[in-house]
């Protein structure tokens, strides 16, 4: 789920040295605080260089930090100290209410971060969803993040790239570390993982995704770097691609799939529950218990239930509730394509549909540029539906990534709401907006909170009434699906993880509850487990935000507009659900 460098102004009032009136303390305060919050995000893009790539900051787009490696997360640790000192130094009380957000955001991630390195994740460094390992060839493809057009960029990755051989070795090194400690993965994720790892590998150099850059190189390149940076890409191929991820795959065949866990949750390794706990704070952004998210999905899986039923009988359909999700899975009219190209094309004609009523719910719209793309076939086979930003420069649109294994065989009904949700108005215009507001901090215009940014994409879905594409009972009932589905992840991820329920009941528990294949179901519930309280954040943010809708719209009756609560709602970024209840009850008063 994040971009040109950015230089923060530190302080635009002039302050005297020996002035000490009220008025020029608190500006003194505010310019510390903004110097804090400039030298966090300054070393921070060093830290962490693809994330700088990521960001459209191109100073460390040769750099490569191996972020697993015992070491760093030591200096990490004293890197997240230094700035809570420094924080401990400043007077919030003085402070503007942006600077206090500002303050207090800091504060929070800090702490989250010192407290997370207390679990060993290092020892599990790769799964089949999330992993630097899928990461690279995307970055490597010559259409991810890190730029390939000039000869400097060309050179930046070669180096990038050299780094990798070494991350593996660590990967490699802590993974055994976690065999010793009880700290592996699920043998199933295993077993998924070999097939991702293989596929990179290229028999031919040409054939191989990283040769992408050398095949769209630019026709203004000279002769000479033309055949230079042409050899220098085939042998990074030959020397370092192939060898790496052939040692990858080798240890995780011969050495990690025999020691995987024969288990499905975190409960099932050591200090695994408090560590889920972490994982439930982290990504909720609340202090929600397991059992008190448990019985919010249990609920939202009877109503959304009920709803289905309604839609199904105003369809017409004489079954039951399976037998319809049956016929939404096997009837060829839900089926309508022959081509990847008329399932992109299809997602455009429901941007088209959507326009025109986009500016009735929004006075903010964001400039950075939107497109769609087929996701790659090394990662599709594992890999939803997603949002990867925009750079905040603009030279990089943001992108909807769809994965298509066969285009006959990708389903219709789901299409509007996964459109609202992933692309737009969800990730992109909240992503987008939030990197374009100058009014913030570098660091809070790159912030993630699960509960805020999963949660608003999972609202956009509501609003699909609104924007007049909800109008065919089956696309109303695919967003139903996806409502249940988010239910439902707050039972089976809680299930899994706390509860003792194994995969297979969590599977079974899925394919009951919405019309889902046993494949999808299998991929979604190994999903949770490989990344434990993610799909939590899904829900329980888009309650909130319902709710808050809710309130204000009861509350302030003709005064309430609809454009101007969802412009307050983004404003600020990304930030955790008590602050936006508490910007959101600072609105209502103004209206």
């Amino acid at each position: 789920m994040k971009k040109i460098p950015v230089l923060l102004a530190l302080c635009s009032v002039l302050i005297s040295c020996n002035s000490n009136t009220p008025e020029s303390n608190g500006g003194e305060r505010r310019g510390q605080l903004s110097v804090l919050l400039d030298n966090y995000w300054q070393e921070r893009m060093q830290l962490f260089p693809t994330e700088a790539t990521s960001n459209g900051d191109n100073r460390y787009n040769d750099k490569l930090t191996i972020t697993i490696a015992e070491s760093f997360r030591d200096s990490l640790g004293r890197w997240y100290r230094k700035y809570l000192d420094g924080l401990s130094k400043i007077d919030s009380a003085s402070l503007d209410k942006n600077d206090m957000v500002s303050y207090r955001l800091l504060k929070y991630e800090m702490q989250m971060g010192i407290e997370g390195l207390r679990y060993p994740t290092h020892y599990m460094p790769m799964n089949q969803f999330w992993s630097f390992a899928i990461d690279l060839p995307q970055l490597g493809s010559g259409s991810g993040n890190q730029p390939f057009k000039t000869v400097m960029d060309y050179d930046n990755w070669l180096r990038r790239l050299s780094v990798f051989p070494a991350w593996a070795d660590t990967a490699i090194y802590d993974m055994r570390k976690g065999i010793a400690a009880g700290w592996v993965l699920p043998r199933t994720l295993v077993v998924k993982m070999l097939p991702q790892l293989k596929s990179v590998i290229a028999s031919n150099d040409t054939a191989s995704i990283f040769y992408g850059p050398i095949k769209a190189m630019p026709e203004s390149f000279s002769a000479a770097d033309k055949q230079r940076l042409t050899a220098d890409y085939k042998q990074a191929i030959e020397k370092i691609v192939n060898p790496t991820y052939s040692k990858l795959y080798d240890f995780f065949d011969n050495e990690y799939l025999p020691k995987g866990r024969v288990t499905s949750g975190l409960k099932d390794i050591p200090g695994g529950a408090d560590f889920y706990k972490y994982c439930i704070r982290s990504w909720t952004t609340t202090d929600l218990s397991p059992d008190s998210i448990y019985s919010i999905g249990l609920s939202e899986v009877a109503r959304i239930e009920g709803e289905m039923k309604r839609v199904k009988e105003e369809t017409g359909f004489k079954g039951d509730l399976a037998a319809f999700f049956k016929y939404l899975s096997d009837d060829r009219r839900f089926f309508p394509f022959a081509t990847e190209k008329q399932v992109i094309d299809s997602f455009w004609s429901i941007k088209k549909q959507e326009d025109p009523q986009l500016k009735k719910l929004f006075n903010n719209t964001p400039k950075t540029q939107f497109t769609i793309r087929q996701t790659e076939a090394f990662r599709a086979a594992s890999a939803s539906a997603e949002y990867n930003q925009g750079s905040e420069d603009g030279t990089r649109p943001g992108i909807f990534y769809v994965p298509i294994l066969d285009a006959k065989k990708f389903n219709c009904t789901g299409m509007t709401t996964l459109f609202l949700h992933e692309a737009i108005p969800g990730h992109h215009y909240q992503i987008s907006l939030q990197q374009e507001n100058k009014g913030l901090p570098a660091f809070r215009r790159f912030l993630w909170y699960g509960a805020y940014g999963e949660g608003w994409a999972h609202y956009c879905e509501t609003l699909g009434g609104d924007l007049g594409v909800y109008n065919d009972p089956y696309q109303y009932f695919g967003h139903l699906c996806d409502g249940m589905h988010r239910a439902i992840r707050l039972v089976v991820d809680i299930g899994l993880h706390y509860k003792g329920m194994t995969r297979e009941d969590a599977i079974k528990y899925m394919m009951t509850h919405e019309a889902i294949s046993e494949h999808e179901a299998t991929s979604e519930i190994e999903r949770y487990m490989a990344i434990p309280g993610q799909a939590l954040s899904y829900k329980i943010g888009q309650m909130a935000i319902s709710a808050e809708r809710k309130k204000y719209s009861d509350h302030l009756g003709a005064k309430f507009n609809i454009a101007s609560f969802h412009d307050e709602v983004l404003k600020d970024g990304c930030v955790p659900l008590e602050i936006l209840h508490e910007k959101m009850a600072e609105w209502s008063k103004k209206q």
